[in-house]
């Protein structure tokens, strides 16, 4: 297995390596600049030389493909460059927005695991009861709401009228201002593993290996603990780490709306005003992450079923 995650771990580095690659091209090839987003809001214009110096401050004067080969060496030397706009290092702007990030999106997905596998279990051992029906439209109405809009909602109900919870701001990461946002992102995964449990539930106990344990007088639990569980887990563990994995990008809207400190909210900024060597980064953080978390996955996938071996 050792042998396994350290081929994986070192497959990530082409991978990275190609993300690097189009994310600089993209905003190589956009027009503007971090010179002309200076000028914005009624400000003056620069004059020509003044945004010549800048651009030869930040070397974006030099031909396209040495501005790529200076990125790649800083890169390898795991150094992100410095942002435009705070003359700070990349590497620690994210490193401090990098936990808020991480709390919400944990948050959203615990919350997601802990109410939405159970409800799946429950729907599928009662198919076409109230509950099932409750939690099936329940799945396609948190598939089908824009976290936006339930963001909105949570703030109107819950912060404008209710005056339980603050309505945005990150408040020292305390668990007041946590449940909002949590919810918000965390609705639509808990409505896919829902919907994800119950079809695998359901396709298991259609099964024949289900119907021979019925037959010798298994009981329900015993069913579902020896024979349900353990296959369906497979599924819903891929469930589970394709939602964690994209939560980080997935946190970007939550984030701006309830103005939370994490790396959506720094991305946004960024992009705004062209200061590329962070949006860069925040990108390379969040790619890495989903593949963290899909070779995670992989070494479960062994550890749940016998039959997959890592090689």
């Amino acid at each position: 297995m050792g042998r396994y995650i350290l081929r994986r771990l070192l497959q990530m580095i082409p991978t990275l390596l190609a993300v690097a690659a189009l994310i600089f091209l993209i905003f190589s090839v956009l027009p503007g600049s971090f010179a002309g987003t200076m000028t914005g809001g009624g400000r003056r214009a620069l004059s020509p030389e003044l945004v010549a110096q800048i651009n030869a401050q930040f070397g974006l004067d030099k031909p396209l493909p040495v501005r790529f080969w200076d990125y790649l060496v800083r890169l390898v030397q795991f150094d992100l460059g410095t942002s435009f706009r705070t003359r700070e290092p990349v590497i620690d702007l994210i490193a401090a927005r990098i936990w808020p990030s991480l709390q919400l999106a944990l948050s959203a997905m615990a919350l997601a695991v802990t109410v939405g596998i159970p409800l799946g279990f429950l729907a599928a051992m009662r198919p076409g009861s109230l509950l099932d029906s409750i939690t099936m439209i329940g799945a396609v109405s948190g598939l089908s709401m824009p976290q936006f809009w339930l963001g909105l909602l949570l703030m109107y109900v819950f912060a404008l009228q209710l005056g339980w919870l603050p309505s945005f701001g990150y408040g020292e990461g305390r668990l007041r201002n946590l449940i909002l946002p949590a919810i918000a992102l965390g609705f639509a995964p808990l409505a896919l593993l829902a919907r994800t449990t119950r079809a695998g539930v359901l396709e298991v106990m259609a099964s024949d290996h289900i119907r021979t344990a019925m037959a010798k007088g298994a009981s329900p639990s015993q069913m579902v603990r020896w024979h349900v569980l353990r296959n369906v887990m497979v599924l819903i563990v891929t469930t589970m780490g394709l939602q964690i994995g994209s939560l980080l990008g997935q946190a970007l809207v939550i984030e701006k709306l309830f103005s939370w400190p994490g790396l959506g909210s720094l991305m946004v900024d960024s992009v705004a005003i062209r200061d590329i060597p962070v949006v860069q980064g925040t990108i390379l953080v969040i790619v890495l992450w989903f593949l963290v978390i899909n070779v995670l996955v992989d070494v479960i996938y062994a550890a749940i079923d016998p039959r997959i071996s890592l090689r």
